[in-house]
Parts: C-alpha cells; sequence; structure tokens
C-alpha cells in the first residue's frame, strides 16, 4: 500500500514538471516568434514612413498600435519567467486596452460600435485602478482562523 502511495506521489510530482517545461519550451518559441514579427513590423513601419505615396494616418496609428502589441506580448512572456512563472493580469489589462484603442482607430464607422469599444477600454481601466489599490500580497491563513 505505501509503494502504491510513494508511486502516485512520485507520478504527481514528475507531471507538472513535465508540463510546466513544455509550456515554458513553447513561450520560448512564441517570444522568438513574436520578436520577428516585431522586426518585421519595424521594417514595414519604416517603409510606409519612407513612401512617396500618401500618407494614411490611420494605417500608420494602426502600425504603431500593432508594433505596441507585439512589445506588450514580448514583454509579458519576460515577465512570466522574471516572476517564477506567473502572468501578472495588469499586463493582459495593458494588452486589452491597446487592442480596444487600435480596434477604435481602424473601425470607427459605426458609432455604437464606438462607444462599446469605450466602454470596454473605461471597464478596463478601472479594474487596473482596482487591482492597483487591492494588496498583493494575500494575508495569512493563521490571522483569519
Amino acid at each position: 500500500m505505501e509503494q502504491r502511495l510513494a508511486k502516485v506521489n512520485s507520478i504527481n510530482k514528475i507531471i507538472p514538471r513535465v508540463l510546466q517545461i513544455i509550456l515554458n519550451a513553447g513561450l520560448t518559441i512564441l517570444a522568438f516568434v513574436l520578436s520577428i514579427l516585431l522586426l518585421m513590423e519595424i521594417v514595414e513601419f519604416i517603409n510606409i514612413l519612407f513612401s512617396t505615396s500618401k500618407k494614411d494616418y490611420k494605417l500608420i496609428l494602426a502600425n504603431i498600435l500593432i508594433f505596441f502589441l507585439y512589445f506588450e506580448f514580448i514583454t509579458m512572456i519576460v515577465k512570466y519567467f522574471k516572476e517564477d512563472y506567473h502572468f501578472p493580469l495588469r499586463y493582459f489589462m495593458y494588452i486589452g486596452i491597446t487592442a480596444m484603442i487600435r480596434l477604435i482607430i481602424v473601425e470607427h464607422d459605426h458609432p455604437v460600435d464606438t462607444l462599446v469599444y469605450s466602454l470596454v477600454i473605461f471597464v478596463l481601466i478601472i479594474s487596473y485602478y482596482i487591482i492597483n489599490i487591492t494588496p498583493r500580497e494575500r494575508p495569512n491563513n493563521k490571522n483569519y482562523k
């Protein structure tokens, strides 16, 4: 019986380690792919700036915001590794706000949609504020017994 329990405990320790290795490898590959796409976006942005055709400010703003989305995703992956395999929620909010701003700039033909996108940004900002005013450390369970 004890051997079976020891075997189950060893399996319970091995499975999370293997899954963590797979997750880390996948995120590392994703970071490299996003870095390449970020560099390609920089080249695209430079081509738009130095092209002789008429400059479309919406296209320029959209490309800048796409650049920031790539940058934020890469930053979030770096933070994941620096903070002991934890994704900070605030980075998801940064990405959400940036994505919604890009959506408003690119697709602002329908006023109702633009209003909804603005409300989403407002909710994300309120959520970010709430996260910042709450303590980061969880209270000890000893105090609540």
